[in-house]
């Protein structure tokens, strides 16, 4: 019989872990060289969940040449794409073998509920780390038609040493979307994972190594803002990929130019925009898909629906939904499995939110929500909340709140809904719902977006679409064969052959 996975299971696993906070080089955990820690606190109720590395320069240059030793030795890079692809494949499934572990550390360290991490971030990494496993023996260079004195190919080579700068929404699931195509590629990666949630990714790594991935190929520093500056600076790092702020991605490029000219990828911010128009097909599910969008993970979401743009002769019907759509995302424990949504990441983020929430009184009218919870005596939770803005130039219709805050903004035209949904600096997602294929098509060719869902939001987990957006939300896309090529360089070989 199964084992029932209740709430009482979950907080049982919980104090069985045994949490690692050590930085992990070439092939085992280390202290930071000056034996410096910082406290590793749980969103969940603000307690202590481990003393964690605080890495420096030192420690940075330690992981970095551990990373090229490892890549000019071939252990790796020099690997049949087969032979990485059985050792990814391996790591794969050993993650899934210790997804509870693995699922409760992150709800611990993240303060996402049970459910999500379960569902979700563990499935969506080992999915992640699966499919770049299979790509990477079905690619292929190719051979130009040239002069017939002449052979050539193209082929990609990987680069060298990457180093992954990621976030602490989704701690494991943006790191591996940054790891697993960059190890796929052939390189050797030293990943510095947000000092808000470093545990989950620390524990991975050791499985790395269990499952055959050679010392010094995955490395992970831990430590605050100045580590990941030390990677964009560091003069032996080929590429560095980032997921995160708008102000942070400007200095690391501002960084990689400074030094070695390194390659940059930037996933960054989004105020993305979820269009109901008249002709809607269900605007009940319309609003329950708008709430979704922007609750869901407590509203810490890149591509969260914030901005819902409502055609005004359909305004009232969708907000008596919406505001019934909402109380099913009214936070609870996190290691509840009953519970939707969870905590806010730490307190930092919890005013930083309330201070939207203050400004949004003075510009709009609050329709629901925008209440702390005491749901535990440290943890920071907050009511769904929404907002009611006739002006579209309000500062909480454009800047990126990160939080569980909707702004719905009514419009007239189609035309008027396209350029308020273009009118911000960010372009990384935004959905239109019609039933007009017209309407359909002008939409997603006009909106200034990467990614534009129709008559959904954020439904399909699929790795095959590539994810990143326009504009300032970043360059370079995550996922897809896409983002194998951002790891790699491209060769031309030549041969006179007559």
């Amino acid at each position: 019989m199964p084992e029932l996975k209740d709430r009482a299971y979950w907080l049982e696993k919980a104090q069985s872990l045994r949490i690692e906070g050590r930085a992990f080089v070439e092939g085992r955990y280390v202290d930071a060289q000056s034996a410096a820690t910082f406290n590793a606190y749980s969103p969940v109720d603000g307690s202590l969940l481990a003393p964690v590395a605080l890495c420096a320069s030192a420690d940075v240059d330690l992981a970095v040449a551990a990373a090229r030793r490892s890549f000019e030795a071939g252990v790796w890079s020099q690997l049949a794409a087969r032979e990485r692809k059985a050792v990814l494949l391996k790591w794969a499934a050993l993650l899934e073998a210790h997804s509870d572990e693995l699922a409760v550390l992150e709800s611990l360290d993240s303060g996402k509920p049970i459910a999500d991490t379960t569902g979700g971030d563990l499935p969506g990494t080992i999915y992640c780390l699966r499919w770049f496993a299979e790509l990477i023996d079905k690619v292929h260079g190719e051979v130009p038609a040239t002069d017939p004195q002449f052979f050539g190919t193209v082929t990609a080579q990987p680069m060298g040493v990457v180093a992954a700068v990621v976030p602490w929404n989704y701690p494991l699931l943006m790191a591996a979307w940054k790891f697993a195509p960059a190890l796929a590629a052939g390189n050797s990666v030293v990943l510095k994972p947000s000092e808000k949630t470093p545990l989950s990714v620390l524990r991975v790594a050791a499985l790395a190594v269990e499952a055959g991935l050679p010392a010094g190929v995955f490395n992970v520093v831990t430590g605050d803002g100045a580590v990941g500056r030390d990677l964009s600076l560091h003069g032996d790092v080929d590429c560095i990929a980032f997921t995160g702020s708008g102000k942070v991605g400007r200095e690391i490029a501002r960084n990689a130019a400074a030094s070695n000219l390194k390659r940059v990828w930037l996933e960054l911010g989004g105020k993305s925009a979820n269009i109901v128009m008249a002709d809607c097909p269900d605007i009940t599910q319309a609003a329950r898909s708008a709430a979704a969008a922007i609750f869901a993970n407590m509203g810490q979401v890149c591509s969260a629906g914030s901005r819902l743009l409502v055609q005004r002769s359909v305004a009232e019907p969708l907000l008596r939904e919406l505001l019934v759509a909402a109380d099913a995302y009214q936070p609870g424990h996190p290691l509840d499995p009953d519970s939707v949504t969870g905590a806010i990441i730490d307190g930092v983020q919890f005013e930083r939110v309330l201070h939207y929430i203050d400004i949004g009184k003075q510009e709009a009218q609050l329709l629901k929500g925008g209440q702390p919870l005491a749901l535990e005596a440290s943890g920071a939770y907050l009511e769904p909340t929404i907002f009611l803005a006739e002006d579209s130039s309000a500062r909480i219709a454009n800047e990126e709140i990160f939080g569980p805050v909707l702004v719905v903004i009514p419009f007239d035209t189609l035309e008027d809904a396209i350029a308020i949904a273009n009118q911000t600096e960010f372009g990384l997602a935004a959905a239109v719902w019609s039933s007009d294929l017209k309407t359909i098509h002008i939409a997603t060719r006009q909106l200034k977006a990467g990614t534009v869902w129709v008559n959904c939001y954020d439904e399909l987990v699929d790795m095959n679409f590539p994810f990143g957006g326009f504009k300032e939300s970043g360059n370079g896309r995550d996922n897809s064969v896409h983002a194998l090529s951002k790891y790699t360089e491209l060769k031309s070989t030549i041969m006179r052959c007559a």
